[in-house]
């Protein structure tokens, strides 16, 4: 007859308090050479990550891509470490795997033949630590992270919320800790550590129509360039305003503000108006034949697919 869970948990637990009890026993003063086990927790030296967002785009494709039994993915990360100690991710890749409720399996050997394909590519690119989707550490991130940990000291754990479970995809980067007593390793902890989003506007604006639980569509190009110049103007409108406000005596000066402004200033080009709009329309341009270009190609490609499906057919 088994056990049920509970029961487990309990024998579990008498299991660990006999081992502490055992570990933290201390010999009489009296003896000739008295030893004392300690309590001690190894924490890793402080560490902050840089994440690309080609890294968080990649992250999400696979997980829409993902099996249909499968609650979540995980891969591997790809970077390298910079001088300052602060750890660049910046590519990765998923690594198939099957997972139930007290343990984990990896696909080691698709893991190992994906890192030599990258590394063709761009060797300056390591293993870092590796990824999961979900909201934090769940129970098997543990096994995870101790196959990790004999791939790369001190990975990080990179974790995406791709279930919105907070509203907005929570992007967080963990470290794991030791807790260990005598020379007997116990549990280990996972830390959170600092990280880094960085993306230039076109990203952010990629990256913000992500994070929307529901969009009514993807903005075209257009689209997005009418959005960034609302947003451009909303900018220099607040500028104006705050140089109104120093001017009028309703708001302190702040010199470094002032720097700024004056640095955006001196950095604008004297041109005309006349150059300046021809400038414009010029890049506008460019802008609508290269999107005319790309709709000729996929209108091509669609074409040359369904042909090679009706050649297959016939």
């Amino acid at each position: 007859m088994g056990l049920s869970r509970p029961i487990y948990k309990t024998l579990a637990f008498w299991v660990l308090a006999v081992r502490f009890a055992n570990l933290l026993k201390v010999e009489p003063p009296n003896m000739a050479s008295s030893k004392r086990t300690v309590l001690q927790f190894s924490s890793s030296q402080s560490l902050s990550g840089k994440v690309h967002p080609l890294v968080i785009f990649n992250i999400c494709d696979c997980y829409v891509r993902r099996p249909d039994q499968a609650e979540r993915v995980i891969g591997t990360l790809l970077g390298s470490v910079l001088p300052d100690g602060t750890v660049d991710i910046r590519n990765s890749y998923a690594v198939p795997h099957n997972e139930s409720v007290d343990q984990v399996a990896l696909d080691i050997e698709y893991h190992h033949n994906m890192l030599l394909s990258h590394q063709k590519v761009n060797p300056k690119e390591v293993i870092v630590g590796w990824y999961s989707t979900g909201l934090g550490v769940t129970g098997g991130s543990a096994l995870i992270h101790e196959f990790y940990s004999r791939e790369v000291s001190n990975p990080i754990h990179l974790t995406v919320d791709t279930g919105f479970a907070d509203g907005e995809g929570t992007i967080k980067a963990y470290v794991s800790n030791n807790l260990s007593l005598g020379d007997q390793q116990l549990a280990a902890q996972f830390q959170e550590i600092p990280l880094d989003l960085r993306m230039v506007e076109a990203e952010r604006i990629g990256f913000d129509n992500l994070k929307a639980t529901a969009v009514d569509k993807i903005p075209s190009d257009l689209e997005g360039m009418e959005a960034s110049m609302a947003h451009l103007l909303t900018l220099i409108d607040d500028a104006f305003k705050y140089v109104d406000d120093v001017v009028e005596g309703r708001v302190d000066p702040d010199n470094k503000i002032g720097k700024c402004i004056s640095d955006v200033v001196g950095s604008l080009p004297k041109l005309p108006s006349s150059a300046f709009d021809k400038l414009v329309n010029d890049s506008l341009q460019d802008q609508l034949l290269m999107l005319y270009l790309s709709s000729i190609t996929r209108t091509q490609l669609s074409l040359a697919e369904k042909l090679n499906t009706a050649a297959q057919i016939l």
